[in-house]
């Protein structure tokens, strides 16, 4: 199977489930944001994260792919995608994951800036593509509400882990100060 298709050089692509649209598309650009923060992810981890870090990691780019390919499909095909979609459960897990990580960190008394280890600063990019997945698919009436909180709750996560790398690396973080009116 070659890698090129020719089918999109007119600035068209196809979704799963038939419809073409154009690559600019609310929903090409929703899923394409998720296949960027899954690519900053799988950057995360080629720096070499915290061994307790690594797995989560793997595991959120695999829920990843699963959300990628949900917004790559017409809703009317979801149940031919062959896999189980986010459900509650992986939110839950998501919610756990936060405590536990966070249950290691000192309590923030004051906004920090993204900043800290290489794996901390990469973890606050990846936060920040998050965000922005997530308004993507705000832009898009039909998904699942499930696919909104588990964005939701991802960018919390991300911001935990970012701190976490940072502390296991023994790594100050940068409170912001504000500025100070003349």
């Amino acid at each position: 199977m070659k890698i090129y298709t020719r089918t999109g050089d007119r600035g068209e692509t196809g979704l799963f489930g038939g419809a073409r649209v154009a690559k600019n598309d609310p929903r090409v650009e929703a899923y394409g944001t998720l296949d960027e923060l899954n690519a900053h992810l799988g950057f995360v981890r080629a720096l070499g994260p915290p061994v307790d870090l690594a797995p989560l990691l793997e595991q959120l780019q695999a829920s990843l792919f699963v959300l990628g390919a949900e917004v790559a499909c017409v809703p009317t095909a979801l149940d031919r995608l062959g896999f189980d979609l986010v459900d509650r459960s992986g939110i839950q897990a998501l919610e756990t994951a936060i405590d536990e990580h966070e249950a290691h960190l000192p309590p923030l008394e004051t906004f920090i800036l993204p900043s800290g280890s290489p794996v901390g600063a990469a973890l606050h990019v990846a936060r920040t593509v998050c965000r922005r997945a997530e308004r993507r698919c705000l832009d898009l009436a039909d998904l699942r509400a499930e696919v909104l909180i588990y964005l939701n709750r991802l960018g919390d996560l991300l911001f935990v882990l970012a701190r976490r790398a940072s502390y296991l690396a023994e790594t100050q973080e940068t409170p912001w100060t504000g500025r100070v009116k003349p």
